[in-house]
């Protein structure tokens, strides 16, 4: 029997191998070439978690370093296994660094103190040949404050400079590694040996940091590295601290990540000028990143990174500590707090670095108090996950939904709401402080036991993953022998069961992420039966705070009234609180959304299908939160008619109705209806519904805002047509009169947004012997007029554009139209006739009505008076009607590039070319624009550039009254509402002067097209 024929196929298979011949055959080879056991090697490589890889790697040692293995026993074989098939880039340090392998397999993995990683690692700098660096010890730099004499001492090191000096640190670093990686991977259950696995990175780290900073300095003293020249005392002696930060800072380091840092000086510390000062540590700042991270013999370690310094990459990249002071006090942001969390004096300066530590802990615990700490908390969560690839978003294990970041978000934004008042809870590692939230009860102890655990497994499948190639990566495999591998070097039988854990490990620590953060505000307004912790109400306002309420006591009143009694209801809402409180947080004002939500949620008390819809319809719910928190136009009408809750789960119920079918509704109840107020009583229930839907739609994205328009254009035709019938029905001799509606302004170009009025004039006809028959027509409209105005929804009847505008007769017949235009009428009024259209009464009586008004509106000529006119007019617009104080720029309607600049140009136009151009002759503003493109009149550039400020103007008009339940033509200066207005648009709410700048921008350019074309018109 052959070498090879002692093991079968199955037992290769057992072991883990995939390539079943091709392993046999090889372990045959290893097994001659080594004097060693086939089956002793089996056994050993079974251990492996990728077999196949650690037997090619061992065989290409062996090629490169014959002979290296016959002396193995099987324990240590078992390591090499162990080492090789968890780690191909530890196995290719080997193949470049052979001779401290075989000491490693013989006396296993280890965890050393921090004093040891620093000894070992300045020990590996030294040099007997090139510069003499002090070593900075605690010690030392005290003997230095207390006598600067001591400097002259004979207390130098020999330190390697340059790239020898960088291999000879990179090289001794990955042996310690190695030693770290064997002991993590010889371990019964390393989650177990997660934390000591972390600390020991960290302390190996900070090592890492002070060795390359003597390298640098020795680097720099003999004048070398890139950049100018620096005097070598300035290189020896230059006071520089460094600070670590993220996972480094908080001694939870990965196998592979970039070490976040902060370089501080002090020029009280040193007897150098503040400039040369500066100048000298940040050569000595650059070249210690070099020593670490630059291209060399020995690849780099990884990536010291000092962006989260102030003003980022383009700040400076050393400060001294009253700079960074200066900094915190007049420019930071809350995120850069949150950051400093896990700030740690590393090496360096220590007397500076601890300093610095003391100077900025304060800052941190106040951070809560800060105006944009709600803000700032959202941002933060969304810096890290702003940048993932959505194809990877599934597989990110650090960054993705349930991640390691939602642990780290949860526990930090718990620290940092409780931990200005409790001092227990300023640390810096994720899993102390999450100990220190259970024991102080902000966490129940169940609910911090499996959050531990699960961020445990995951930094150790984020530790095997990095150590494959000894790279940076938090992406679970997506296929199945990685899978299997990394199943196998995590404890896993196999890749299946290693998903279905990690699965099972996001779904809980999202619920989790919610559970412990909302869950335990209701343990302060209730005692429920089997909570382990009770929230203080302090501790419970704190929280409510800190995602965004205002009156937090107001709050916990009203979760207090949602949340009594045993019924099913108040059970059900117990249940569903967190995570409805969630969502309203993340709104503009989730204090008016509670508040709505709880009186909807008592309208609907006695509803079973209101419930259901809260506890299954999970896209509904969240839209319900949506739109209380940011939009009371939207919150008000819900209150009244809480049962349109339900149109919340169908997109197809928040489509808009047609007008005919709104009109053949309303027709219907109306005519059962015996008075005039029990008819406007219906009629207006179903109109104030139909805006709804539009409201609904429009906010959760049903609809934009050309279909709204669309929308609203339907409804209100619908509740005039109706209501004028109705209204000469119930009016003695009305019903002999021909009376119709023509629109106007933006109704009359089918433009409607959710603050605008409904501009109308008013025609009538009567038979010949009608008495009184003006006075009759006086009478309906008038009537309409009143019974149209709902402050509800906004909705008004505006009849100022008639002959003679207030002071005219609300209603003419023909003749007296015909008269009047004949004789009286100004420019003006043949302008507002460009967008009249029929809308409600007598078909037949308008269209006679519009034969006038074409006359009128697109004449035969159009001469330099009627041009002057129009200019002298819309000059005296913007000076006269513009509010007092108000902002010209921040005008919507108004202002420099508005609303009325793109609409009176393009009406300029109408007026100018509508006979000659039958394009132009239409009531909508965009289609007239774009026919003036179509003719040559106007550029296609200057048309896209005022369609886009026409249309953001409209866009902003609605969402203004969206957000605050009443019509402004005027951009908002509060940041508040900005925020409101931002979200409903789809800009970034945390970010205010993206909008305004959006609106200045597009503004500006469209007044620049409307001065050049309708002040420079020629005819």
């Amino acid at each position: 029997m052959t070498v090879s024929e002692q093991v079968t196929l199955s037992e290769l298979a057992r072991a883990g191998f995939a390539e079943l011949s091709s392993a046999r055959e090889a372990l045959a080879e290893l097994s001659n070439l080594t004097s060693t056991d086939i089956r002793n090697l089996l056994t050993a490589f079974a251990r492996a978690g990728d077999p196949d890889s650690a037997l090619r790697l061992v065989r290409e040692h062996l090629e490169r370093h014959p002979g290296r293995f016959s002396e193995l026993s099987g324990l240590e074989w078992e390591r090499l296994a162990l080492l090789y098939g968890a780690s191909e880039g530890l196995a290719q340090f080997w193949q470049r660094n052979p001779a401290s392998l075989l000491p490693l397999l013989s006396r296993g993995g280890a965890i050393r103190s921090a004093q040891t990683y620093r000894d070992e690692l300045l020990s590996a700098v030294e040099s007997g040949e090139t510069a003499a660096i002090p070593v900075l010890t605690p010690e030392l730099q005290q003997r230095l404050r207390d006598n600067p004499e001591a400097w002259e001492e004979p207390i130098d090191r020999k330190v390697r400079a340059g790239e020898a000096g960088w291999s000879a640190l990179r090289i001794r670093y990955r042996q310690l590694l190695a030693e770290i990686t064997l002991a993590d991977l010889e371990a019964a259950d390393p989650t177990l040996l997660f934390s000591e696995v972390s600390r020991a990175l960290s302390d190996l780290a900070d090592a890492a940091l002070e060795a390359a900073m003597l390298v640098a300095r020795a680097t720099l003293a003999a004048g070398g590295g890139s950049g100018i020249p620096i005097p070598a005392e300035h290189a020896r002696k230059a006071p520089l601290a460094v600070i670590a930060m993220g996972k480094c800072g908080a001694r939870e380091l990965n196998i592979v990540s970039d070490v976040d840092v902060l370089f501080v000086t002090d020029s009280a510390a040193s007897d150098i000028g503040t400039d040369d000062l500066l100048r000298a540590t940040t050569r000595i700042a650059g070249e210690t990143m070099r020593a670490i991270g630059a291209p060399s013999f020995e690849p780099p370690l990884w990536e010291v990174d000092p962006n989260l310094r102030p003003e980022g990459k383009d700040g400076a990249l050393v400060r001294t500590v009253d700079s960074y002071l200066n900094y915190y006090d007049r420019w930071a942001q809350s995120w850069e707090f949150q950051a400093l969390l896990k700030a740690r004096y590393s090496v360096g300066d220590e007397r500076i670095g601890t300093q610095f530590i003391a100077a900025v802990t304060p800052l941190i615990w106040a951070t809560k108090d800060r105006p944009d700490f709600v803000g700032s908390v959202r941002r933060m969560r969304e810096r890290v996950t702003e940048n993932i690839d959505i194809a990877d978003i599934d597989y990110q294990i650090k960054l993705g939904p349930g991640g390691l970041r939602d642990v780290e978000f949860s526990v930090q934004l718990l620290q940092l709401v409780h931990g200005a008042h409790d001092e227990s809870l300023r640390l810096r590692s994720t899993l102390d402080a999450l100990t220190a939230l259970v024991q102080g009860g902000y966490i129940a102890r169940a609910d911090g036991e499996e959050l531990s655990n699960s961020y445990r497994q995951l930094r150790v499948w984020e530790h095997r993953l990095q150590l494959r190639h000894l790279r940076r990566t938090a992406l679970m495999p997506r296929e199945h022998e990685p899978q299997r591998v990394l199943a196998r070097t995590s404890g896993y039988g196999n890749a299946e069961a290693l998903v279905t854990a990690w699965e099972k490990i996001k779904q809980r620590v999202r619920s989790l992420h919610i559970k412990i953060f909302y869950a335990p505000l209701l343990s302060a307004v209730a005692q429920l039966q089997g909570e382990d912790l009770l929230l203080t109400a302090d501790a419970a306002r704190d929280r409510l705070q800190s995602i965004g309420f205002k009156d937090p006591q107001g709050a916990l009143r009203h979760l207090q009234t949602l949340t009594a009694g045993t019924s099913r209801r108040a059970q059900i809402q117990r249940n569903l609180l967190p995570v409805l409180l969630q969502w309203l947080g993340e709104g503009v004002n989730p204090d008016a959304g509670l508040l709505a939500f709880r009186r909807i949620s008592e309208a609907n008390a006695e509803q079973p299908w209101y419930l259901r819809l809260l506890r299954d319809g999970t896209e509904a719910a969240e839209r319900l939160t949506r739109v209380l928190s940011g939009s009371r136009f939207g919150a008000d009408l819900l209150e009244k008619m809480p049962e349109c809750v339900a149109w919340l789960e169908d997109d197809s119920r928040l489509q808009p109705l047609a007008s005919s079918a709104i009109t053949e509704e309303m027709n219907a109840l109306a005519t059962r209806r015996e008075t005039i107020e029990a008819v406007v009583e219906a009629v207006k229930r179903v109109h104030r519904r139909e805006i709804l839907r539009l409201v609904l739609s429009r906010l959760v994205g049903v609809t934009d805002e050309k279909q709204s328009a669309a929308g609203l254009d339907a409804a209100h035709t619908a509740l005039l047509s109706v209501l004028l019938t109705q209204i000469q029905r119930f009016t003695p001799g009305a019903d002999s009169l021909r009376i119709a509606l023509i629109a106007m302004g933006r109704y009359g170009g089918g433009e409607l947004g959710f603050a605008s009025d409904l501009d109308v004039i008013a025609v009538y006809g009567a038979p010949e012997g009608v008495e009184g028959a003006a006075s009759i027509a006086q009478t309906v409209v008038a009537t309409l007029r009143q019974l149209v105005s709902d402050p509800l929804t906004g909705t008004e009847l505006d009849l100022d554009l008639r002959p003679e505008g207030k002071n005219g007769s609300l209603v003419r017949n023909l003749t007296g139209y015909r008269n009047y235009y004949e004789k009286w009428s100004l420019t003006w009024e043949a302008q507002a006739l460009l967008r009249a259209r029929f809308v409600a009464g007598d078909k037949t009586l308008a269209a006679e009505f519009f034969e006038i008004a074409d006359a009128v509106r697109y004449r035969d000529s159009f001469g330099s008076e009627q041009l002057r006119e129009v200019r002298k007019l819309k000059a005296r617009m913007e000076t006269e009607r513009l509010p007092r104080g108000a902002q010209p720029r921040r005008h919507l309607k108004l202002g420099p590039g508005g609303v009325s600049d793109t609409e009176w140009l393009v009406q300029l136009w109408q007026m100018q070319h509508g006979l000659k151009v039958p394009a132009l002759r239409t009531v909508e503003t965009l289609a007239a624009l774009e026919a003036a493109v179509q003719a040559g009149i106007c550029s296609a550039a200057d048309a896209r550039v005022l369609r886009t400020a026409w249309e953001l103007a409209s866009q902003l008009r609605s969402a203004i009254m969206l957000w605050e339940g009443r019509a402004s033509d005027t951009l908002p200066t509060d940041r508040h509402a900005l925020a409101g207005i931002s979200c409903i648009l789809g800009f970034d709410p945390a970010h205010t002067t993206e909008l305004e700048e959006a609106w200045f921008s597009a503004s500006r350019r469209a007044r620049q097209v409307f001065e050049e074309q309708f002040f420079g018109a020629r005819l």
